[in-house]
């Protein structure tokens, strides 16, 4: 991408892949807008999509980054950051672009983003339409009585999950799930009737902290759905929680403000192509992954 410079000769900025040598850079960058990410997020992200995490460049100084990540014919765009000097003069759409170009030849139909109120015109403009409205919300995991039929997951049922993810989510999302789902250090519960999940939650645990997501249940299952979160929340009891919910989840969200909740701020899910009905996603994975 080519520049016209105020003194005549050209502005020349490119895309590149992302790399370990940019771990420093990715986490400065994000913090001074107050993302609280780490080396391992992402690491994380680079083990999940190699070639699609991005760095924008001017000449040979860094200015800004994207993040993706595609699960089959969905693909997820995370982190979108332009460091403050180099802010509308176009590099955010290039990064868009290069990224969606990205996503497209990996056989993705769909893109999904999360987009902070202030950023829902860019994307608009780019092409994505707004889906629905997700509140993050933050407190303390509190003791509440496990629900019916809810139960700890193990390593035998992580193959059931993630085929129940796939008609939930649209999208086979097995590369971003299971090392999720096997790290020691990370919770899951389950809900199965025979041999049939109908639902389920998991927390990553990290840092002292706590960040709920996947947590995915049936639209008609209601009391089915609070009753997986109030599981994992007494098992969280006294930790410190995030999670990412519709904002229609209204006895959810009353529920945790009743228990001392907080809601921090709103996004909205946005998509580039069809639009999926994901009415049994409860709470996002994450805001950067979908």
């Amino acid at each position: 991408m080519t520049l016209a410079h105020a003194g005549g000769g050209p502005i020349v900025f490119h895309v590149r892949s992302m790399s370990v040598k940019d771990l420093e850079f990715a986490v400065q960058t994000t913090g001074k807008i107050g993302w609280d990410l780490a080396d391992e997020d992402f690491n994380f992200m680079m083990e999940l999509e190699p070639e699609g995490c991005f760095i924008a460049l001017h000449d040979s100084e860094r200015i800004g980054l994207a993040t993706t990540v595609s699960f089959g014919k969905i693909g997820w765009f995370g982190n979108l950051v332009v460091n403050e000097n180099y802010r509308n003069k176009g590099i955010g759409s290039m990064l868009v672009t290069h990224s969606m170009n990205y996503l497209h030849g990996k056989t993705v139909d769909t893109v999904g983003l999360y987009a902070y109120e202030n950023r829902i015109h860019f994307y608009t403009r780019i092409g994505f339409k707004r889906d629905s409205d997700f509140t993050v919300m933050k407190g303390k995991g509190f003791p509440s009585a496990p629900g019916l039929n809810v139960k700890k997951a193990d390593v035998h049922d992580v193959e059931k999950l993630i085929e129940y993810d796939k008609s939930c989510f649209g999208g086979y999302r097995r590369k971003l799930l299971e090392p999720i789902l096997l790290d020691s250090d990370n919770l899951c519960f389950v809900a199965i009737e025979g041999n049939v999940v109908s639902g389920y939650i998991v927390a990553k645990v990290y840092r002292g902290v706590a960040e709920l997501g996947p947590f995915v249940c049936s639209p008609d299952q209601d009391n089915l759905a609070i009753g997986l979160l109030k599981t994992m929340l007494n098992r969280l009891s006294g930790l410190q929680v995030s999670l990412f919910l519709p904002s229609k989840e209204t006895p959810i969200i009353n529920m945790l403000k009743g228990k001392g909740f907080t809601e921090e701020f709103r996004v909205a899910r946005m998509y580039h192509g069809t639009t999926l009905a994901m009415n049994c996603i409860r709470g996002a994975e994450s805001l950067e992954r979908g």
